[in-house]
């Protein structure tokens, strides 16, 4: 397993164990630890072989209004050739074990750890592990928001290796995001960045704003500020927010911290109609 990015590997806990644990939910944010993701708790899709998934998060009352995001686990020779079963549905993969091969377009990709690829809605991709080895990446899906006026962004495949990540005004490079897609790029409605915070480094206000949330820890650990409660998280932990959730963090160390995050962006503000 890569030491970058935590990934789950299933299991179940012995009869010994303690029940006790830091998942939360409530109505503006949730936690979700590693030490859930077991193998009682994982799912199965249609289309999909030798594979297996953790759900962290769906549309629902109460729970994320914009996005899915899953794990997905996927043993050598598995994959899908009809992954994606929504024509509207936009995608993002990120790999944190393994290799995976995408085939878009008559052209197959070939991700490793590290390896992003943004599939648009209606994309037709295929996916397989043609490798010897578990392959485990993130899968998260929106369904995309035309605006007449804008193309639909093209795939983008890429890895976060050769991307430099664009460092926080006045902070000595001690919080840093990798992003994969330039943020004047209108035509996206989500980003899917790395954040990375050296020992130390603060979110050092409490962000209210507008954008949903989904912060998986790829590396390290820290305190979180979330609606008023202090949370600790770990590489392999997962927090839901809502819009406006009032948030920071602080990363104590003794090594760096690092999230794979999911915002909205980019849209207006859906407005209810009357009859």
């Amino acid at each position: 397993m890569s030491e970058r990015y935590y990934a789950p590997t299933g299991g179940h806990p012995p009869q010994t164990d303690l029940l006790t644990d830091r998942a939360i939910f409530t109505e503006a944010y949730a936690v979700i630890p590693k030490g859930t993701m077991r193998d009682i708790v994982t799912s199965a899709l249609p289309f999909w072989r030798g594979t297996r998934l953790w759900v962290l998060s769906r549309p629902l009352s109460g729970f994320a209004e914009t996005f899915s995001q899953y794990i997905m686990e996927v043993q050598p020779g598995g994959g899908s050739d009809r992954p994606e079963t929504d024509p509207g549905a936009e995608g993002v993969l990120f790999v944190v074990g393994g290799r995976v091969t995408v085939h878009l377009d008559g052209t197959a990709h070939a991700l490793g750890e590290g390896g992003y690829a943004y599939l648009p809605a209606g994309s037709g991709w295929r996916l397989e592990n043609a490798g010897a080895e578990v392959a485990r990446f993130h899968w998260i899906r929106k369904a995309y928001e035309p605006v007449d006026g804008l193309d639909a962004p093209e795939p983008l495949f890429l890895n976060e290796a050769d991307i430099a990540p664009t460092e926080m005004p006045g902070t000595n490079g001690v919080w840093a995001t990798t992003r994969f897609v330039d943020p004047a790029d209108l035509r996206h409605d989500m980003h899917v960045t790395i954040v990375t915070f050296q020992p130390g480094g603060v979110i050092p206000f409490l962000e209210t704003h507008v954008m949903e949330h989904g912060l998986y820890v790829l590396e390290g650990k820290a305190v979180y500020r979330l609606n008023g409660d202090w949370v600790e998280v770990e590489a392999g932990d997962y927090m839901w927010l809502r819009a406006f959730c009032p948030q920071a963090c602080y990363a104590g160390g003794p090594g760096r911290f690092r999230y794979l995050l999911y915002k909205d962006v980019n849209r207006h503000a859906a407005l209810p109609r009357r009859a």
